[in-house]
């Protein structure tokens, strides 16, 4: 089971239910990752395939030309068997009860609160041509919509948070350029269940706080269940 996984081994499981999809994986960490599995059986063939059985499941994952593992196919392939047989990494809404979300136009990041050391999940909005750019609140000139990689990214979000008791956000900027007000507007049009178990929404620096600083402040802020 992943939870039995420790270390670079579980970073790579949980990296396979990121969303999007990471696509810089590399092949031997994915095969590493499997035959650290005490419940999986890994065998690689003369070709330098690996074939993967499960808890009953098998899935066979052809060896890439290069070091990483971008097919996106096969990806989603690895994510379904991890998903059909075993548990998945459970999102932090059904993991814990107080979540602090960490968000700028680059990424967010989810934290279980009670949790020392927990790896947060992260959530990246969908850049198809690799730009690594801010994804900042744009018109769009047609319909005056935020473009749909913009609704992905914040609905992936809100998606992350049903469930929660508490949910408590940190983030940079004021009005249409903070990601935090427009996730909180996201979730306040579509997601009323999920905007009413906002306890708080503040501005940070987050780039001169430590990850520990952020949960600290966070642990003093959440009202107690």
């Amino acid at each position: 089971m992943s939870s039995q996984l420790t270390g670079a081994h579980q970073k790579t499981y949980q990296r396979m239910f990121e969303h999007p999809i990471s696509h810089n994986l590399q092949w031997r960490e994915v095969w590493s990752m499997f035959n650290a599995m005490p419940d999986a059986e890994a065998i690689e063939d003369d070709k330098g395939n690996l074939k993967v059985t499960r808890n009953g499941q098998s899935l066979i994952l052809h060896r890439p030309h290069g070091k990483d593992l971008t097919d996106e196919k096969e990806l989603m392939q690895v994510r379904h068997f991890l998903e059909k047989s075993g548990n998945s990494i459970p999102s932090p809404a059904e993991a814990g009860t107080h979540l602090l979300v960490v968000i700028d136009h680059r990424e967010a990041r989810i934290y279980r609160t009670e949790l020392n050391g927990a790896v947060p999940q992260k959530i990246v909005p969908y850049d198809p041509f690799g730009y690594g750019r801010d994804l900042h609140y744009n018109q769009d000139d047609a319909n005056g919509q935020r473009k749909p990689e913009q609704r992905s990214f914040y609905e992936a979000v809100a998606k992350t948070l049903q469930g929660a008791r508490q949910i408590l956000m940190f983030g940079t900027g004021t009005g249409s350029s903070s990601a935090m007000e427009q996730l909180l507007a996201n979730l306040k049009k579509h997601h009323h269940e999920v905007a009413d178990r906002v306890i708080g929404s503040i501005a940070v620096d987050e780039h001169h706080l430590t990850e520990a600083q952020l949960l600290a402040k966070a642990r003093e802020l959440f009202v107690p269940a």
